[in-house]
């Protein structure tokens, strides 16, 4: 691996190709694949896997408990700010507020069987992709920001992250201590770019979710981009893959967590850990546009 294909996350140092297990609720009926496919992404070394009570209301952090073993020594990522709602017209709710910010720590604890989660993630509710808060999820920074550091000393979570936020509010969050920066963000959506810098100077993770764009209609692709199938054409690998890469080049504080059901889905993700591009490559796919995707969504 190129000496970039590791770097710090929550106070330690990890494979920067992670794993999404929110993909692994697809094998719900196949639970002995799901375990081999966390199983197959530890062999790879993976050492970073991103997950969440409500991801299948409970059977990914299931999987993932009977999948890992103490000597894998993985980092796991959880998430709150919202609940399972297997009942409701999408399977999650909205879980803002302080009390429930703690009980779904608790809930994620008691699915994976742990005593501490060394990195949670608040998932903020007021800007889009995602579900917008409203009436009594409407929860002020600063009230959410004490119970996670609560939580921090208490030892039932190792650091805090933050996950669909603005520039300003990282801003807020900064004397609490943040560890990692969770937006949508990729080769063709860089919204957030300032925010990137900022995370960079301040020795602060980010983790993009959509790293390849796409992921609701009218939002631009990745793989839609010339420069990107001249890049993949180049260089043997496929589309994706340069799409993983480039974001692991543009900022040395990028982590992915890309997520798959797939075996040889999984295996092309983590090897996009290995690819270094030449200077002319690298420069055409910084030169692809960027395209809003607040404006994307209408």
């Amino acid at each position: 691996m190129p000496s970039t294909a590791r770097g710090a996350l929550a106070g330690r140092t990890v494979f920067r190709v992670g794993y999404g297990a929110m993909q692994l609720e697809r094998l719900r009926d196949d639970r002995g694949a799901a375990v081999a496919l966390l199983r197959r992404a530890v062999e790879l070394g993976v050492d970073h896997v991103d997950t969440a009570q409500f991801y299948g209301n409970g059977f990914v952090n299931g999987v993932i408990r009977d999948a890992l073993r103490p000597g894998d020594d993985v980092l796991i990522a959880g998430k709150v700010g919202a609940d399972p709602d297997p009942g409701g017209r999408i399977p999650l709710r909205l879980a803002q507020r302080p009390e429930e910010l703690r009980a779904s720590v608790e809930d994620n604890l008691r699915a994976l069987d742990l005593d501490r989660i060394p990195l949670v993630n608040l998932r903020r509710a007021d800007r889009r992709p995602g579900v917008l808060a409203e009436g009594d999820q409407l929860v002020d920074l600063d009230d959410q920001l004490a119970v996670m550091t609560a939580l921090r000393d208490e030892g039932k979570i190792g650091a805090i992250g933050l996950s669909g936020v603005t520039i300003d509010v990282l801003r807020r969050a900064l004397p609490a201590g943040i560890a990692c920066v969770q937006n949508a963000y990729s080769l063709v959506s860089r919204d957030d770019e300032d925010m990137l810098q900022l995370c960079v100077a301040e020795n602060i993770a980010w983790v993009p979710f959509f790293p390849l764009g796409g992921a609701f209609p009218g939002l631009p692709k990745v793989t839609d981009e010339p420069a990107v199938h001249t890049a993949a054409q180049t260089l043997g690998r496929t589309p994706e893959q340069v799409g993983l890469a480039w974001l692991l080049h543009h900022a040395p504080n990028v982590h992915l967590i890309p997520g798959t059901a797939g075996v040889a889905h999984l295996e092309a993700n983590t090897a996009a850990g290995d690819i270094v591009f030449d200077e002319e490559t690298l420069a055409a796919l910084d030169k692809v546009p960027s395209r809003s995707m607040d404006a994307s969504l209408g």
